[in-house]
């Protein structure tokens, strides 16, 4: 059976209503032209839902797949997708990047539903003068970065190291990058935005209320409307960063290193980041794992160099390891990318490989022991295939309140860890071997994390965490577990901006912010 065989029928009238663009504010011819349905055209269905899949798992013809894709090009688009789906009685499903870890950007339990491709809702603007930028949903990171980059040599933006994430899903779910100790995650420098709500109206600030402006800002903007931009300030920076990677194997003693970067990383020179990969590795024919430090200074080599030997002299990082790059170049090699191609490339939406992965978060309060850590170099290397991203905090995260914006992972956490499984063999059985393993780490990792609730990371979706399970109180109180783990006392808070503005719970997916309904207690 073909893949557009498994796609959910909806009735024919009802797919003709939302390409006529019955529900739209005005007129338009151009609505049929960004309809895609199987039934119609596969081809170019086809094209478009893959093209923004950036994980494999969700690539396959047991995928479901939506009934209709939605690909606008102007919010009057938008407005009509959200009012013919709420008139259809149809699950919206929002995407821009498509980095959705657990693909709920564009794969639903529901039977039948509609996917909003936001690719072409792409505009970056930056205005120097006032030191802002406005970057629309369907933009990517990549995009924000160079445009920036070709205004000033000064300025950047903190946020993530992977050029193609989607900035709308990027900044509704917190977002964070290299810069976050000097500067914050990506939504503290959130101004302004732009989303249309249940109604379809087109709101910014000042229309939408502060209570929903917060909510947007690391709530998860998927619940509450279509973010169509977001209005941002830019950092001034200086005009050289430095980078350097330096990798240790288990015999170089990486687990001591691994021990003393968790004490240092934190309360080091604030302009300094420095992620830790702890990766399977083959060697000499034996696996094993290694763990490699990756850093990036704002400032030259000779003042790293100095804070290095001051703080970290163990991990004997020298001149000859230091790369002084432009702070847009250091996005280049941050993602793996040759740092002397044209920025430019930064544009190509299509810049990395897609693999299979399976990704899942943790945050660490307390330092874990040197015995801790040799554990679980001990398990790692047992179970085979994940990996773990040790990315610090300290600085200004410990300066911003935890109520600030949705996102609450501030003062207190030390550094915040990324689970990491990929494979690129097609086997269906390697998604379950791996998986496991997966979820071995992470229940082994449960005496050194936080706890009460165990946090988690909105933008590393896991569905392992939890999942909205039926209506009225049933929702609430399964959204809650998930919930109090990705926003802690926030999310009650959110449940009550998600009761005011959509209490019919249009704004809805596996992992949405619940509706308040009255037996439910906040």
């Amino acid at each position: 059976m073909s893949d557009w065989q498994k796609v959910p029928k909806v009735k024919v009238v009802s797919l003709y209503r939302v390409i006529s663009g019955e529900h739209a504010p005005e007129p338009d011819s151009t609505l049929p032209n960004i309809v895609y349905s199987p039934a119609i055209d596969l081809t170019s269905y086809t094209a478009v839902l893959k093209s923004s899949i950036r994980n494999r798992r969700f690539n396959t013809t047991s995928t479901p797949k939506p009934a209709i894709i939605v690909t606008p090009t102007k919010y009057s688009h938008v407005q009509a997708a959200v009012l013919s789906a709420k008139k259809l009685g149809l699950q919206l499903k929002i995407r821009s990047g498509g980095h959705d870890y657990d693909g709920l950007s564009y794969v639903s339990n529901e039977k039948n539903y509609i996917v909003l491709d936001m690719q072409n809702l792409n505009k970056v603007t930056v205005d120097i003068d006032t030191e802002t930028a406005f970057v629309e949903a369907g933009a990517q990171l990549g995009a924000l970065y160079y445009h920036i980059s070709q205004k000033s040599k000064f300025h950047g933006f903190p946020a993530g190291v992977c050029p193609t994430v989607g900035v709308g899903g990027h900044l509704s779910g917190g977002g964070y990058g290299t810069m976050l100790r000097k500067f914050g995650t990506s939504v503290d420098q959130v101004i302004d935005a732009q989303i249309v709500d249940v109604h379809g109206r087109v709101l910014d600030r000042k229309s939408m209320g502060e209570d929903l402006f917060w909510a947007i800002r690391g709530g998860g903007g998927a619940s509450f409307g279509v973010v169509l931009s977001y209005t941002v300030k830019t950092v001034r920076i200086p005009e050289i960063s430095t980078v350097f990677k330096i990798t240790k194997q288990i015999e170089e003693n990486a687990v001591d290193l691994v021990y003393k970067w968790q004490l240092v990383a934190p309360i080091i020179d604030v302009n300094l980041f420095i992620r830790v990969m702890i990766t399977p590795v083959t060697v000499n024919n034996r696996k094993t794992h290694q763990a490699t430090f990756v850093a990036h200074f704002l400032g030259d080599s000779g003042r790293l160099l100095s804070v290095m030997s001051e703080k970290f002299p163990e991990l004997g990082v020298k001149k000859e390891d230091c790369l002084e790059l432009s702070w847009a170049r250091s996005v280049l090699y941050w993602a793996n990318l040759d740092h002397t191609m044209p920025t430019e490339i930064l544009l190509d939406r299509h810049l990395d490989t897609i693999n299979y992965l399976i990704r899942k978060s943790d945050y660490v309060q307390s330092p874990i022991t040197k015995s801790g850590w040799g554990a679980i170099f001990e398990k790692m290397m047992e179970l085979g295939q994940v990996g773990l991203y040790l990315n610090p905090y300290g600085g200004k995260m410990y300066e911003i309140a935890e109520d600030t914006v949705p996102f609450p992972h501030r003062a207190g956490n030390l550094f915040k860890i990324q689970y990491s499984t990929n494979w690129a063999d097609d086997d269906p059985k390697l998604e379950g071997i791996y998986m496991t393993q997966t979820r071995a780490l992470y229940a082994f990792m449960t005496r050194f994390v936080s706890k009460n609730p165990r946090c988690s990371f909105l933008c590393y979706r896991d569905l392992d965490i939890g999942t909205m399970v039926g209506n009225g109180e049933s929702s609430y109180n399964s959204g809650k577990v998930y919930g109090e783990k990705y926003f802690k006392s926030n999310f009650h808070r959110l449940v009550k901006v998600k009761t005011k503005v959509d209490p019919d719970n249009f704004f809805r997916n596996e992992q949405s912010i619940p509706v308040l309904h009255v037996k439910a207690k906040l």
